[in-house]
Order: structure tokens, then C-alpha cells, then sequence
């Protein structure tokens, strides 16, 4: 058995790995059990929701590159 070295609170860096993670469907079962483990799941959806935001940004701006 693995041994979580990480509080229960994840920092900035860390909610942001794990999300970019899940946002491409690669990620470790460790990494899966700590976002589960975490107090809140709030930092999680608030990124999440963020990241989404800048991709459809992103790939509207592209599209209209290429586009124009």
C-alpha cells in the first residue's frame, strides 16, 4: 500500500495537475484517490470550469485563424 504524502489539502499546482489530467482522461489511480480524499470538491469544479472555458476560447481563436 502506497503512502499519501499529501494533506488533504492540495495546493494550486496540484488541483490543476489533476484536473488537466482528468481533462485528457490520463490519470494514475493515486492521483485519483487523492482528488477523492480531498476536504472540497469546489477548487476541483471552479478549475475545471475554468479550463473549459480557455479551450473553447482557445479553439474558437484558432478557428477563426484559420479561417480568416
Amino acid at each position: 500500500m502506497q503512502h499519501l504524502s499529501m494533506s488533504n489539502k492540495p495546493s494550486l499546482k496540484q488541483i490543476f495537475k489533476a484536473v488537466a489530467g482528468a481533462f485528457i482522461g490520463v490519470q494514475s489511480e493515486q492521483q485519483r484517490q487523492q482528488d477523492f480524499n480531498s476536504q472540497s470538491p469546489l477548487p476541483y469544479i471552479i478549475v475545471g470550469i475554468l479550463m473549459t472555458i480557455v479551450f473553447v476560447a482557445g479553439l474558437i481563436t484558432l478557428v477563426s485563424v484559420v479561417l480568416s
